[in-house]
């Protein structure tokens, strides 16, 4: 794997990434939300910017799904945002786009036309210690077990990304 997307970080110029699905309802504003709650943890905060976007525009302005809330509530996480849709200038902006399967892949390398910023971009599941298909399913149809499954998936993939990032950081 690429490590181009890992550079130096300070509180002055703080990491940015997105995680990115369909609609920014359901997988994406999960991990969002873990992350966030791993970087304040770890008190972190200051060094990160982080958020969330979909694919699609399908629910811009909805909160998180409710059973992705009440799953991400169970284990004491909230999930703050807010539905938007990803455009070209978030592949200019983050440092890390994350989508969750292949299609959003393909999605977000459809708005980099030029193949500008494809160091930037990486699975989710790349940072899995147990990847599986290298997908994080959809749970939107899948019944709160779906919601609990993703959670878990982004969760071990969440730790695993702070940990890669934490020695990049310099005060």
């Amino acid at each position: 794997m690429s490590e181009d997307y890992k550079r130096p970080f300070s509180q002055d110029n703080p990491y940015k990434l997105v995680f990115v699905c369909l609609g920014n309802i359901c997988r994406s504003p999960t991990a969002e939300g873990i992350f966030i709650h791993k970087v304040q943890e770890a008190g972190l905060q200051n060094y990160f910017y982080i958020d969330s976007a979909g694919t699609a525009a399908y629910h811009v302005g909805e909160s998180a799904n409710s059973k992705s809330q009440a799953t991400a509530n169970q284990h004491g996480i909230h999930l703050p945002s807010k539905a938007r849709q990803l455009d070209y200038a978030d592949l200019e902006e983050f440092d890390l786009i994350l989508p969750m399967d292949s299609e959003n892949f393909k999605n977000i390398k459809q708005l980099d036309r030029k193949n500008r910023f494809e160091s930037k971009i990486k699975m989710m599941r790349e940072f899995d210690p147990e990847p599986g298909d290298g997908q994080v399913p959809d749970p939107y149809y899948g019944g709160l077990q779906g919601f609990e499954n993703v959670f878990t998936v982004l969760n071990r993939s969440c730790e695993t990304l702070l940990e890669e990032l934490k020695p990049h950081i310099k005060d």
